[in-house]
């Protein structure tokens, strides 16, 4: 081993790892965990503490674990084990550049639901044939972009959306990519703002319509069908949905291989759910495995589209109190600088996100009801919540925001956009700075 391995610099190209990470074992070298934890009454992300952050970045702030996200990413495309398949990371989760870039950097490919989308993943370094095309109202400019840019599949979500892409393409002289994405009517359990499997919901074409789709697009030269497509949903916290979703997708897939028309996989959505309040959901191999098992006989490869999963838990929104105030005669509101504007989530869907004090005092807990500055009695962040009594000027942290979090988030009120930054390796950095009143303004013409 070189001497400046040894120091601590890099390996020379004549070095034998092995000797290196041995040579970190014997030394017993402490691994920092990664992601969210206490060290002693501190709430820190990646061995960084939150409150270092928050004083130099100001709040709130979004701050992501780096190395959560990728663990969490290698969790589900380690599952797999030797089946073949392509992980899309689904952008509308978390788009922020460098969250992308990270994922691209991880082997991930993406999975887009506008053409802004595509502009962002195109910017973090992925090529057109990595990133799959989906949405329910994609407009003619949408559409002939990805069509000229040769995308790994336009998702259709209707025979007049295939119409539109076919005339498309044969104008433009090439042939276009595309999956049928199918409507399973299958409850995915899950909030009815974020279930998309049903019959009655907007998205994809019915069992039945898909069939006869189907039988025509051998004939259209300036189509090429390359999948079978079904997502049911967001927040899905048990397997027997998924995995029936994922059987309709391979007896349609089945039948097209028999009559030769030539998929290249079977793209079986996102979905699946993260723990919000420490109940048990489906682990990344319950999930893969039951997909597998209903497809493998297809000898086909998978796509996966995950987000929430990937993305949530390693997340957090750091925000201040600003003040106390009774509520009732045993509780008390505690307002704070991050409300639904910021993350919009538990106004929009009732959701539900741990809440927990930066810096934990002893003594006693009072109960709260934490909630935004804005102007809607909807801002509410969480209800009944025992925490250590909390003052003005102290902070406290929403976990598992890394999704659908700063995403979402708007400027009702003229409040800016929140920062976000990104710890990695001891260290963090800012990777979306806070919105200045001059950013809002700058699109608006006042003549």
């Amino acid at each position: 081993m070189s001497a400046s391995t040894a120091s601590g610099g890099a390996a020379d190209e004549s070095g034998d790892i092995t000797d290196w990470v041995e040579y970190r074992t014997t030394l017993a070298i402490p691994t920092v965990p990664s992601g969210f934890f206490r060290q002693a009454h501190d709430l820190v992300c990646d061995g960084v503490p939150l409150e270092r952050i928050a004083a130099a970045a100001g709040t709130p702030v979004y701050v992501y674990s780096a190395a959560a996200i990728r663990e969490r990413y290698r969790a589900i495309d380690d599952a797999f084990g030797g089946y073949p398949h392509t992980l899309h990371y689904a952008l509308k989760a978390n788009s922020t550049l460098a969250v992308a870039r990270l994922l691209r950097d991880a082997g991930s490919a993406a999975d887009a639901n506008s053409v802004w989308e595509i502009e962002v993943a195109l910017k973090a370094g992925f090529r057109p044939a990595d990133v799959v095309f989906t949405g329910v109202g994609k407009t003619l400019q949408e559409l002939e972009c990805a069509v000229n840019l040769g995308v790994k599949a336009i998702n259709v979500e209707s025979a007049g959306e295939l119409e539109r892409v076919e005339a498309i393409a044969r104008r433009v002289g090439r042939t276009a990519r595309v999956a049928v994405r199918v409507n399973p009517d299958i409850d995915a359990d899950s909030h009815p703002h974020i279930s998309t499997g049903l019959k009655i919901n907007k998205f994809g074409m019915p069992v039945d319509a898909a069939r006869e789709l189907f039988g025509t697009i051998g004939e259209r030269d300036a189509l090429r069908l390359v999948a079978v497509h079904v997502h049911i949903g967001s927040q899905i916290t048990t397997i027997e949905p998924l995995r029936g979703a994922a059987h309709l997708a391979g007896e349609l897939s089945a039948v097209l291989l028999r009559r030769g028309m030539p998929l290249e996989y079977v793209d079986l959505g996102g979905g699946l759910g993260v723990s919000y309040d420490g109940r048990e959901v489906p682990s990344p191999q319950e999930y893969v495995g039951a997909l597998v098992d209903q497809v493998r006989a297809l000898g086909l490869p998978i796509v996966l589209e995950p987000g929430r999963a990937i993305a949530a838990p390693a997340g957090a929104l750091v925000a201040r109190v600003v003040d106390i105030k009774a509520r009732t005669p045993s509780t008390e509101f505690a307002i704070i600088d991050a409300g639904m504007t910021e993350l919009l989530r538990p106004a929009l869907y009732s959701a539900f996100h741990r809440i927990e004090a930066v810096a934990e005092r002893p003594g006693e807990s009072a109960e709260y009801e934490i909630a935004g500055p804005v102007c809607e009695s909807s801002d509410i962040v969480g209800r009944d919540r025992v925490l250590p009594r909390l003052h003005v000027g102290d902070l406290v942290a929403i976990r598992d925001t890394g999704a659908y979090g700063a995403v979402m988030a708007s400027n009702y009120n003229r409040r800016p956009m929140p920062a976000e930054v990104l710890v990695e390796n001891g260290s963090w950095r800012v990777i979306r700075r806070r919105q200045t009143i001059d950013d809002m303004l700058a699109q608006e013409l006042d003549r």
